[in-house]
């Protein structure tokens, strides 16, 4: 299976973490940036859209629920119209910030809560995949690979969109597809689970759910989390693991 690198990125405004996402952004493919609603602001994108372009990697636009109290990590109940003004409002306000430095945003993200509702609830996934498409500022989204790629493929066709289909190198997953929630023992692998997940991913496109199953994935990108010094070493080990 070959995968893409993807990672969570402007979210914390302070030097450390800047010199952290310089570290990691040479040995990614693709960076999710936070758009204001959840963290971030015009200048932090400013900034790790510079850093992206000198290390020449595609940049999606990584909306959420109008949440910062919550980091955008709590669901929230909004009209399909109310949403999808959120959406475009923070898609415009990084493509602006974009096309003043020469970017194109190749894609969108969903962040947090938002991410994880719109994949158990096709209503909620079909106002993300619209407000999109109304934009015009990309033409392709990125959302969980489950079993039910093929519907979402269906879905993303009728508004004229294409799919990155993400799985997770630190998340441990469910037997239906779904992560195991955050505040559920095991939810978060260590160094070495996470690493042999990589290596499943890679050698046989699966993973091995919490009860001890193996799950096949249709994917081609991967997210990763680049928060940490620690993180930008792993990240080395599963470009290492990813290589042909």
């Amino acid at each position: 299976m070959d995968l893409l690198l993807n990672c969570d990125l402007g979210e914390v405004p302070n030097s450390d973490n800047l010199t952290i996402e310089s570290q990691v952004m040479p040995h990614i493919d693709l960076a999710n940036i936070a758009c204001g609603f959840h963290a971030g602001d015009l200048s932090l994108m400013n900034k790790t859209l510079l850093l992206a372009k000198k290390s020449m990697v595609a940049v999606g636009a990584h909306p959420s629920y109008p949440d910062k109290f919550n980091f955008g990590r709590q669901s929230m109940t909004m009209s399909a119209t109310d949403l999808m003004a959120c959406l475009k409002y923070q898609i415009g306000s990084l493509e602006k910030v974009a096309s003043n430095n020469d970017i194109c945003i190749s894609y969108v993200k969903p962040h947090g809560a938002l991410y994880n509702d719109m994949m158990t609830n096709g209503h909620l996934r079909n106002a993300v995949m619209a407000a999109i498409a109304d934009s015009k500022a990309c033409s392709s989204l990125m959302l969980q690979a489950t079993a039910d790629t093929d519907i979402h493929q269906q879905e993303a066709n009728a508004f004229g969109l294409n799919l990155y289909l993400e799985v997770f190198a630190d998340r441990a997953y469910q037997d239906n597809g779904t992560l195991v929630p955050r505040h559920q023992s095991g939810a978060m692998l260590n160094s070495k689970g996470m690493l042999a997940q990589v290596k499943q991913l890679k050698q046989d496109g699966s993973v091995t759910t919490i009860n001890g199953n193996r799950l096949s994935l249709n994917a081609n990108t991967l997210c990763v989390h680049g928060d940490n010094p620690e993180a930008v070493a792993q990240i080395c080990q599963i470009k290492a693991i990813l290589a042909p």
